[in-house]
């Protein structure tokens, strides 16, 4: 068995416990589902909060700030979109605020509704977390070297569950 990584680095496979809170609200958190494992330094998680981990020791914590640009992107104007009430499923009534999964050939996309029309609804496509600033409250639970397979795959080949 070769040696436990010391710290963070690039294709060390991390163990991280998180709790991610947002304008004051948790929005995500790994109390629930244990701590994510991610390969380090092959963006499996946004860039904002990997470049910040490097050189953490297991059961070493950090809070880190991570700017729209470096999280999920800015708001984008082009990804609001007007769907006619007449596409919507009947079993479907459509409020604001009601997230949305719709089907764009292999895709599926999220979308938030944001406007009622009496024959239009608008919908935002935007990530639900894009234009904000995320901060991140973060414990390294383990590390572990990446086997030569997942190193070539570019992400944690677990058992675990999938993001």
């Amino acid at each position: 068995m070769s040696e436990k990584p010391a710290k963070v680095a690039d294709n060390v496979v991390v163990s991280m416990e998180y709790t991610l809170t947002v304008e004051g609200d948790v929005v995500d958190s790994s109390k629930e589902a244990g701590p994510i494992e991610f390969l380090q330094g092959h963006a499996n998680i946004i860039p904002g909060l990997e470049s910040e981990l490097y050189g953490l020791k297991v059961g070493d914590s950090k809070e880190v700030t991570v700017e729209p640009a470096n999280g999920y992107g800015e708001l984008d104007d082009e990804a609001f979109q007007e769907v006619a009430r007449s596409e919507f499923p009947d079993e479907i009534t459509p409020e604001i605020g009601m997230e949305l999964q719709m089907r764009q050939g292999e895709q599926i996309i999220e979308a938030t509704v944001v406007e009622l029309g009496d024959e239009m609804i608008k919908l935002d496509f935007n990530h639900p977390l894009a234009g904000k600033t995320l901060n991140f409250s973060v414990k390294v639970a383990d590390l572990r070297e990446a086997t030569q397979e997942e190193k070539d795959h570019g992400h944690v080949h677990s058992h675990g569950h999938h993001h």
